[in-house]
């Protein structure tokens, strides 16, 4: 799995999984319970996760949406 982003936008990553899911692809939202353990006060991101073999597709779908600045950069 890769991480395509990492935010506690929890409007963002709703659209990013459908956009992704219109295209075929699926994701995964990750840390979602343990945002919810920490009571909701959006400290915790959430992760939003594709198959690797999908990653770049993703990506190319979030950059065309003019959403490239969310991208979590891997090298960092």
């Amino acid at each position: 799995m890769r991480e395509l982003v990492r935010t506690n936008d929890p409007v963002l990553l709703n659209y990013l999984e459908n956009l992704l899911q219109q295209a075929g692809i699926t994701a995964l939202i990750a840390d979602s319970n343990m945002s919810i353990l920490e009571g909701s006060i959006g400290m915790l991101p959430r992760r939003l996760l594709v198959h690797e073999d999908n990653a770049e597709e993703a990506r190319k779908l979030i950059k065309e949406v003019d959403l490239g600045k969310w991208l979590y950069d891997e090298g960092s």
